[in-house]
């Protein structure tokens, strides 16, 4: 089992990705890839479960290769990384903190667009959301945070 925590700030522009899509919103997240932040999470608790280091290991934000890229890419490589030490993943539970928007409606989409990056049933991948009733960075919309759970089998046991 491994956990996973990202955080983005929040600043003028568009376009805005979240869970591998992007959603209609006033601001974007700043990053030095899409700054896509549930996905961001996701890959540092599989990583994390498969005893890998975190994402800024294997995708340094000081390297042009990743300026820009899109995070459902670093997803695919992750998945290949915990699948190379013979790991697959069981289930993902996700929750994003943000203000605004209000993402409900775009849940499924986002958890049967990571299922289809990972190759798994989108019912085992939770994407939940929350705010900080206006409290702290996320509260005052000057960020976006996620955190993620990932359990891993091990092939042959």
């Amino acid at each position: 089992m491994g956990i996973g925590y990202d955080v983005h700030q929040l600043g003028e522009g568009l376009p805005f990705f979240l869970g591998g899509g992007q959603i209609p919103h006033t601001k974007r997240a700043i990053g030095h890839s899409d700054a896509d932040v549930l996905i961001h999470a996701i890959c540092d608790a599989m990583l994390g479960a498969a005893s890998l280091g975190d994402i800024g290991r294997h995708f340094p934000d000081n390297s042009a290769e990743f300026k820009g890229i899109d995070s459902k890419i670093l997803l695919r490589r992750t998945h290949d990384l915990i699948r190379d030490k013979n790991f697959e993943i069981v289930n993902i539970d996700s929750v994003v903190m943000l203000e605004k928007p209000k993402i409900r409606d775009f849940i499924d989409l986002m958890q049967t667009t990571l299922a289809g990056v990972l190759e798994m049933d989108p019912e085992c991948v939770s994407v939940k959301a929350t705010t900080t009733e206006g409290m702290s960075f996320v509260g005052k919309e000057k960020g976006i945070a996620a955190q993620a759970v990932v359990l891993l089998s091990k092939e042959g046991k």
